[in-house]
């Protein structure tokens, strides 16, 4: 190697008593060239092609070393750069950690999908609360105890989490459904034994008041069920939608994975495959099931395209409608039929269960009909028909 008589990395200038604290090599062109660059090949075609990819591969290795090097100097200032480099890796952002973090994720995903059977919406919610909150971990790697990792994450980690969401301006309800999604992640990983201790174990989710649900009232119903009164193959589509989600109280994603095999309308039932999986029949009255058969006979041939689909309720594609597409027609029909307040497709939902009860249904009934596993949740609509009951006291009684 040659020596260079003011490089003062260059192990062949080096003082003695410099020599002692640098014990690497010298780092200019020449030497680097001469002790890391390896010999030049022969000149034939595929030696040389091997010789530049390894040339390219050390000289990128050698910038990002570099550039991780300035990084951790300019990190930690104040201590030497072997001292920066060494607290500078312990707590930035490793990639490697990273994709191990959302390899547990996915992981826990395929369990939920697998074996407890979740919806493919639960799985999307599950994702989008779990991306974020690992986002957050190795953003906020700084605070925790050591670098992200789930070992490392313990209940302040998980207190800061929320304390961001609350300063983003998520809801409640918001905030505690990812908090759900956390805790349910670290039961899977505690029973996976990829951790030593829940962090969750006694973390309270935030307090969500519970609201009635919206609902609309007979006469808007009937308002939006004749507002598509066309003969084309679309508002004939339309007013089947329309009369089949209030007929039967169906959610958007049920409704969009009908098949044209899960309606009977001889036997006035539909097939639904609900949350969980679990399929129950619904019933049809005789008024939806006209509508129906009118869609099937005379307007879907019209949509369906070449090929074969199995999709009841298709798109002007041919293909089978989105939970966003099912969204857009409802919006559009609720601005015809001049409603003045915004109706989603579980507005109907709500309609449904809440004018079964107030037409003198059984609880448990609208509980099988809607899909509820537990009869809790169909008790918030005995709130509505409390007020329509009080209501109708107030209008009827002579001293009210």
């Amino acid at each position: 190697m040659k020596e260079h008589a003011y490089h003062i990395t260059c192990q062949r200038n080096l003082s003695s008593g410099n020599r002692a604290r640098f014990h690497r090599p010298c780092h200019c062109q020449e030497c680097t060239t001469n002790a890391r660059m390896p010999a030049a090949p022969a000149k034939d075609a595929p030696a040389i092609s091997q010789y530049a990819a390894e040339i390219q591969v050390r000289a990128s290795q050698q910038v990002q070393f570099l550039l991780i090097a300035a990084e951790a100097i300019l990190y930690l200032p104040s201590q030497t750069p072997q001292e920066s480099m060494v607290q500078w890796s312990a707590t930035h952002h490793d990639p490697q950690r990273c994709a191990r973090m959302k390899q547990a994720v996915e992981q826990f995903l395929h369990y939920m999908a697998a074996e407890r059977g979740v919806s493919a919406n639960t799985i999307s919610a599950y994702r989008n609360d779990l991306t974020q909150f690992v986002e957050f971990l190795q953003s906020n790697e700084s605070s925790m105890n050591g670098a992200a990792s789930w070992t490392n994450v313990d209940g302040d980690a998980v207190s800061s989490f929320v304390l961001d969401l609350h300063e983003r301006g998520y809801s409640d309800s918001t905030k505690a459904r990812k908090v759900a999604s956390a805790k349910s992640l670290f039961g899977f990983l505690l029973d996976e034994r990829m951790i030593d201790t829940n962090p969750m174990d006694d973390f309270a989710s935030p307090r969500v008041g519970r609201s009635l649900p919206k609902t609309l009232t007979m006469e808007e119903v009937d308002s939006l069920l004749s507002v598509s009164t066309g003969s084309s193959a679309q508002s004939i589509r339309d007013r089947a939608i329309l009369e089949l989600m209030y007929a039967t109280g169906v959610r958007a994603s049920e409704l969009i994975s009908l098949n044209v095999e899960d309606v009977d309308l001889h036997q006035h039932f539909i097939r639904c495959m609900g949350k969980g999986s679990k399929e129950r029949l619904i019933p049809i009255h005789p008024q939806a099931v006209e509508v129906v058969r009118e869609y099937l006979e005379a307007a879907r041939p019209q949509l369906v395209g070449s090929g074969p689909e199995l999709a009841l309720f298709l798109s002007r594609k041919g293909r089978r409608l989105t939970r966003q597409g099912i969204w857009f027609i409802l919006k559009a029909l609720v601005r015809d039929a001049g409603i003045q307040r915004q109706v989603t497709p579980h507005t109907l939902r709500h309609s449904f269960a809440t004018h079964l009860l107030i037409g003198g249904a059984p609880i448990r009934h609208v509980q099988e009909l809607l899909g509820h596993s537990s009869i809790a949740t169909t008790q918030i609509y005995t709130h509505l028909t409390s007020e329509h009951i009080r209501s109708q006291y107030e209008k009827s009684h002579p001293r009210a």
